[in-house]
C-alpha cells in the first residue's frame, strides 16, 4: 500500500479519536457549569434546574424504548407518576430515606413495565401506542381508588418534606437536592450510555429497524421488546421520583395525559434515537409552557402549538440532529 493510502485511511479514525476527546471534555466542562449552577442559581431557579434533571432522566428511558427500540408508548406518564408515588409512599408511611426510594422507585416501575411490556409484545406500532395510552388515562384514576387511600392519599394526595443536606454541608436544601439529582442523572446516563453501546443495545436498534430480520440472526425479541419497556420504565419512575422530592407532593391530577404526551413531545424536540437530546428536550418541557402562557395568558396553548410546529419544520431531527447538521457542514467547510 502506498504511503499516501495508509494516511488516508488512518485519517477517519484520527479525526474519530480526536471527536472523542472533544465530546469528553465538553460533558466535562457541562458537568462542572451544572455542578456551578447550585451555587450561582437561588430558589425557585434551583428548583426548575432539578425539574429538568428529573425530566431529562425520565426522557432518556422513554427514548430507548422510543428511539432505540421502535416501541411507541403514550402513556409512560404513568410510570412517572408511580415513582412518585413510590417515594411518596415509602417517605411518609414507611419512614425510608429519600435517597433510598430512588432505587425502590427504579425496581418497581422496572418489574410493572416487564410485566406490562410482555402482554404487550403481541401488539405493533399503534396498536401498542393504544395501549399505554389507556394505562396513561387510568393511572390517575386508580391513584383515586378508595380502597388505596390509605396509602395515596386519593385526591388529597402526599405532602412530603424536603431533604436536609447530610453531614453537616453548608447547603441549602435546594441546593442539596439540586446536586443530588445531578448525581443520580450522571450515573443514570452513565448506565444508558454503556447499555447502548453494548450487545444489547444492538440488540434494541436492530429490533427497531426490521424485527424479522433480528429475529433470524438469532435477536430474542420477545425478551429484548420486555427488557427494554422495563428498563424504560425505571427511569421514568426515578424521575418521577425526584419529581415528587423536589415538588414535596404528588396527587393524582398532577399526572394528566398531558404529562406523557410531554415526554413524548420531549423526546422529539431533543432528538428521537439520541441520548444527550434528553437535556433538550427536557429544558423544553420546563420552560416552553411557562413561556406560552406569559406570552398570552388567554390562549398559552396555541402559542405552544405554533412554537412546535416551527420547531418541527426548522429541526426535523431535533436539537441534535440540528447540531449535527452544523457539525457536518461545518467540518465541509474546512475542508
Amino acid at each position: 500500500m502506498k504511503p499516501s493510502a495508509t494516511l488516508n485511511a488512518s485519517l477517519p479514525t484520527a479525526v474519530a479519536g480526536l471527536s472523542e476527546r472533544t465530546v469528553k471534555a465538553g460533558l466535562l466542562v457541562l458537568l462542572i457549569l451544572a455542578v456551578g449552577l447550585a451555587f450561582v442559581a437561588k430558589g425557585y431557579q434551583l428548583f426548575q434546574a432539578t425539574m429538568v434533571v428529573a425530566y431529562a432522566i425520565a426522557l432518556v428511558g422513554l427514548n430507548m424504548l422510543t428511539g432505540y427500540n421502535g416501541q411507541i408508548s403514550l402513556g409512560h406518564g404513568a410510570f412517572f407518576a408511580l415513582g412518585a408515588y413510590v417515594t411518596g409512599i415509602l417517605m411518609e408511611h414507611a419512614d425510608v430515606p429519600y435517597w433510598a426510594t430512588v432505587p425502590a422507585a427504579a425496581v418497581v416501575c422496572l418489574l410493572i413495565g416487564y410485566l406490562f411490556g410482555r402482554p404487550a409484545l403481541k401488539l405493533e406500532g399503534l396498536y401498542l401506542a393504544l395501549a399505554t395510552f389507556a394505562l396513561g388515562v387510568a393511572m390517575p384514576q386508580l391513584l383515586k381508588y378508595k380502597h388505596l387511600e390509605a396509602w395515596t392519599g386519593g385526591v388529597q394526595g402526599i405532602v412530603l418534606m424536603k431533604p436536609d443536606a447530610p453531614w453537616g454541608l453548608p447547603l441549602t436544601q435546594d441546593q442539596w437536592l439540586y446536586l443530588f439529582a445531578l448525581a443520580v442523572a450522571v450515573v443514570m446516563f452513565w448506565i444508558a450510555h454503556n447499555l447502548l453501546q453494548s450487545g444489547t443495545g444492538r440488540a434494541m436498534r436492530a429490533i427497531r429497524d426490521h424485527a424479522m430480520a433480528a429475529e433470524a440472526m438469532g435477536v430474542d425479541n420477545r425478551h429484548y421488546k420486555s427488557m427494554t419497556f422495563g428498563v424504560s420504565a425505571a427511569y421514568t419512575g426515578v424521575g418521577g421520583a425526584l419529581s415528587a422530592i423536589a415538588v414535596q407532593f404528588v396527587s393524582p391530577d398532577s399526572f394528566t395525559l398531558f404529562l406523557s404526551i410531554s415526554l413524548l413531545v420531549g423526546i422529539v424536540v431533543g432528538g428521537v434515537g439520541t441520548l444527550w437530546g434528553a437535556l433538550y428536550g427536557a429544558i423544553f418541557i420546563m420552560f416552553v409552557p411557562n413561556l406560552a402562557e406569559k406570552v398570552s395568558k388567554a390562549a398559552p396553548w396555541a402559542v405552544y402549538g405554533v412554537v412546535l410546529i416551527l420547531l418541527m419544520f426548522v429541526m426535523p431531527g431535533g436539537v441534535v440532529g440540528l447540531l449535527r447538521k452544523l457539525q457536518a457542514w461545518r467540518a465541509a467547510r474546512s475542508h
